[in-house]
C-alpha cells in the first residue's frame, strides 16, 4: 500500500503510538506521521504508507489548524493543564483585554520552545532535562500566526480556533497570552482540526481502521499527490519522464511555457497519469527542473 492516511488520532496516545498501531494492522513497517501532536491532544494526524513517506518532509512543513481550549489565572510547568498547575490569584481581565491580547498575537512571533518538548539541545531532548528538574536557556524561533478566531470568552475560559506555521506550539501561545495579560493561562485541550489539505471531515478513527479489511484499507488511502493538488502541473513525454525517475537532471523548459512562476515555486510533474514528483526552477537563469523524485514508474495517481 501507497498513500496517505488521514487519521484521526485520540487522546491518551503518542503520535509514534498511532505509527505503532498502523504497522500491526496493515502490517507494513515503512509507515511515518507528518507532525507530532502531544499526547493529550486530538486530530488530525496524516500518516504515510510506502513510498508516500518520501513526502513526510513535504506534509510536515504545511500549515496546521487547531482548536483550543485555555483558562487564565493558572500556570503550568508544561503551560496545559496536564502539568503541575497553579493559581496565579491575579484578577481575570476583562473580555476585551483577552480579544485584543489574543488579536495581538496574529503575524509574525517569537516563540521560546516549553521545556517540555522534543527539541534537542546538545544532543538532549528538553522534556529529558525538565524531568531532571533542570531548566536551560532556549533561543526564540520566529513562527507565523495566520489567523485567529475567537468562539467564546467565560469566566476566564477561552476557546479559539488558530492557523499557523509548523512548529508552533499553541500551549505556548497561551502560555504568552497569559503572561501578556498579567494573569497566567495554560491551554485545557487542543484539537488539530486541519494539517494542510487534510481536515476532520475525512479523518477515520483508529477504531475504523482496526474493522477495515485491506480492500477497504486502499480505498480509504489518499493518493500521494493528493496534497499537492493546489500546484500547477505538467506532462512529459516518456523519454523525459524516464530520464527523471533515474535521477538525471533535465531541462523541462519546454514543458513549463505555460506556467507562471510568480503564482507557485513549485509544480507537479507527470508522465501520463504517473505523478513522478515535484518540479521548480533553480539558478540565476530560473531554469524548470526536478526538485523531488517522489513515484517510480509502477505507481499511478489519479488527476
Amino acid at each position: 500500500m501507497n498513500g496517505i492516511l488521514n487519521v484521526y488520532k485520540p487522546a491518551g496516545m503518542t503520535s509514534h503510538d498511532v505509527v505503532a498501531i498502523l504497522r500491526r494492522i496493515t502490517r507494513m513497517k515503512r509507515i511515518g506521521h507528518t507532525g507530532t501532536l502531544d499526547p493529550m491532544a486530538t486530530g488530525v494526524l496524516p500518516v504515510c504508507l510506502g513510498k508516500a513517506t518520501k513526502i513526510v518532509e513535504f506534509l510536515s512543513s504545511e500549515d496546521k489548524a487547531y482548536r483550543c481550549a485555555m483558562c487564565l489565572g493558572k500556570v503550568s510547568d508544561t503551560q496545559d493543564i496536564w502539568g503541575e498547575v497553579t493559581s496565579t490569584e491575579a484578577p481575570l481581565p476583562s473580555e476585551a483585554a483577552v480579544r485584543d491580547t489574543l488579536i495581538s498575537m496574529v503575524g509574525e512571533i517569537e516563540q521560546i520552545p516549553p521545556m517540555y518538548s522534543a527539541v534537542k539541545v546538545g544532543g538532549r531532548k528538553l522534556y529529558e532535562l525538565a524531568r531532571e528538574g533542570i531548566v536551560i536557556e532556549r533561543e526564540a524561533r520566529i513562527r507565523w500566526i495566520r489567523s485567529i478566531k475567537i468562539l467564546s470568552i467565560e469566566k476566564g475560559n477561552v476557546v479559539f480556533d488558530v492557523v499557523c506555521s509548523k512548529g508552533t506550539y499553541i500551549r505556548t501561545l497561551c502560555h504568552d497570552v497569559g503572561q501578556t495579560l498579567g494573569c497566567g493561562a495554560v491551554m485545557t485541550a487542543l484539537e488539530r482540526t486541519a494539517s494542510g489539505v487534510f481536515t476532520l471531515e475525512n479523518a477515520i478513527t483508529l477504531e475504523t481502521l482496526e474493522a477495515m479489511d485491506k480492500t477497504e484499507l486502499e480505498a480509504a488511502l489518499h493518493s500521494i499527490d493528493a496534497p499537492f493538488r493546489h500546484l500547477p502541473l505538467i506532462h512529459v513525454d516518456r523519454r523525459a519522464g524516464r530520464l527523471l525517475r533515474n535521477g538525471v537532471k533535465t531541462d523541462l523548459t519546454s514543458w513549463t511555457r505555460g506556467l507562471d512562476r510568480s503564482v507557485s515555486e513549485q509544480f507537479r510533474i507527470y508522465e501520463d497519469t504517473v505523478f513522478i514528483g515535484l518540479g521548480t526552477w533553480i539558478g540565476p537563469e530560473g531554469k524548470p527542473t526536478l526538485e523531488k523524485l517522489l513515484i517510480s514508474g509502477d505507481d499511478h495517481a489519479d488527476i
